[in-house]
């Protein structure tokens, strides 16, 4: 009897502590994210750590992301595809920040 009470008591914390931990990484929807990387672009483009093609490159490659994010979403978004997209949202990312600090001025 003591055995099954320390395992329903232990699967019960471990049942609280589980989704506690999943939200600590908050996870963004694609849409979310660039929302966000416009963001950084317009701030970016407004403060002028950004200069004009370095604004109008980022914003191509935010382009293609988005028709390759429609093409994916046509048939289903898989697994596989939503981790493409945010590895690509992650290099633009990268690059916003790059391009944001590496002291070129407008």
């Amino acid at each position: 009897m003591k055995t099954m009470t320390k395992l329903i008591a232990g699967l019960g914390l471990a049942a609280a502590i589980v989704p506690s931990m999943a939200s600590a990484a908050p996870w963004q929807s694609i849409n979310q994210r660039q929302a966000n990387l416009n963001v950084r672009i317009d701030q970016g483009i407004r403060s002028g750590a950004l200069t004009r093609p370095e604004a109008i490159r980022l914003r191509a490659q935010m382009r293609d992301v988005a028709n390759l994010e429609y093409r994916y979403k046509r048939n289903g978004l898989t697994l596989a595809e939503r981790r493409d997209l945010d590895r690509r949202f992650n290099a633009i990312s990268a690059r916003v920040y790059t391009n944001k600090h590496d002291r070129q001025y407008r």
